[in-house]
């Protein structure tokens, strides 16, 4: 069987006197994300091709993909003796915390922008998601800061949810996600079958619904209300009321599709990666009744340089959900963790295209449960079709 229980890492580490090495200053290329509208801008300017408006949906589904394949993998671990110290540097925080400044910066010269210039359709669109990708990205900065323990972090991670209208994110995902990973009641893990089209209406309303009702109760278990700024949810959306409406009252009107667009194109980008991230894996059910414990064959992993140093080592999610106040800049690869054939911005691409997503993605899921596909997470309503599929008597 494929699942099994963590082991260490046969893959060879570095010397810790040596560690990280060249990788160290590389967790600084993702603040190139938040400048990407600028860069746009800059290429417009140059040669005078609308085209490059759409700079961040090419950097996505273009430029990451071809990275990753050409910079490759790379599975080494920080070794035990180094881990201490690199928890301790505060250079890791600060590659944090940078992005947040340069992400405002963005999304307000991208209004002044919208509001000032007279932008064809293509234009717009395309700017509007080039700023999009910036608070997609950011969701992922503030999934950073949320799961740490000084309030500042978690303060800036609401910060960082504003852009994309998102912050029940960060009671739905450390309270919720996490506790229902890779099991039928988890919103935010896909099912085998499940096209992402499919899952991106049932994760969001899903995940809004299960914060409301995780907040909810943690208030009344204290005796408060819910109409409190003390609810976490009310008080992130009112940093996304008090943001968009300053911009509204700055720029104007014009601005509202340009507000939506990359909204919308933001939280997807979250959502995609959530789709890819389990896809089809379900913790089994023990005698007792409860979920077996998170393991990191739970979760999809890629050791992809390029993607990895964007996004804080996200990829290395299963060493994540084991341990979720684990630093991004020492999370573990793991033998037994399933791997993806490619980093996330490829399979991101894939996963939009559903056709091609099960065909390189069904698969993998029916070998690492060994042919046994009763074991993986399906989707209800194409659940006899599938096990007829793969010749199981239901």
């Amino acid at each position: 069987m494929t699942a099994r229980r963590a082991t260490r890492s046969k893959i060879p580490i570095m010397d810790p006197s040596v560690w990280p090495g060249p990788y160290r200053y590389a967790w600084l290329i993702g603040l190139v994300v938040p400048l990407l509208p600028f860069v746009a801008w800059g290429l417009v300017a140059a040669t005078g091709w609308s085209l490059w408006w759409w700079l961040g949906p090419m950097w996505l589904f273009v430029f990451m993909p071809i990275l990753d394949l050409v910079r490759g993998t790379d599975p080494t671990n920080p070794p035990a003796e180094a881990v201490e110290r690199l928890e301790s540097e505060r250079f890791y925080r600060l590659a944090v915390y940078a992005y947040i400044p340069l992400q405002f910066v963005s999304f307000v010269w991208a209004c002044w922008y919208v509001a000032t210039h007279d932008l064809s359709w293509f234009a717009y669109v395309g700017l509007s998601l080039t700023v999009g990708l910036v608070a997609g990205i950011a969701i992922n900065t503030a999934h950073e800061l949320g799961h740490k323990r000084p309030r500042l972090e978690r303060r800036l991670s609401k910060v960082a949810l504003a852009q994309s209208a998102y912050g029940h994110f960060y009671v739905e995902h450390n309270r919720g996600h996490h506790v229902r990973v890779s099991t039928p009641e988890d919103p935010a893990s896909a099912r085998f079958g499940e096209s992402f089209w499919a899952f991106l209406p049932r994760t969001v309303i899903g995940s809004l619904r299960s914060a409301w009702e995780i907040e909810v109760a943690a208030l009344a278990r204290k005796g408060r209300r819910w109409w409190s700024l003390r609810n976490d949810l009310l008080n992130a959306w009112a940093m996304t009321a008090v943001l968009f409406g300053v911009m509204l009252a700055v720029f104007g009107t014009a601005i509202i599709p340009f507000l939506i667009i990359q909204t919308i194109f933001g939280f997807s980008m979250l959502e995609v990666v959530n789709y890819v991230e389990h896809y089809g894996l379900l913790r089994q059910k023990l005698p007792s009744g409860r979920y077996e414990r998170c393991e990191p064959h739970h979760s999809w992993n890629a050791d992809n340089i390029a993607s990895n140093v964007v996004l804080y080592n996200l990829q290395r999610h299963s060493d994540h959900h084991a341990n979720p106040l684990r630093p991004y800049q020492v999370l573990r690869h793991f033998d037994e963790s399933p791997e993806l054939p490619s980093g996330y911005a490829g399979m991101i691409t894939a996963a939009v295209i559903p056709p091609v997503w099960r065909r390189i993605m069904d698969h993998r899921v029916v070998d690492h449960y060994e042919g046994d596909v009763t074991r993986a997470n399906i989707c209800p309503r194409k659940r006899q079709r599938i096990l007829r599929r793969y010749g199981v008597t239901a």
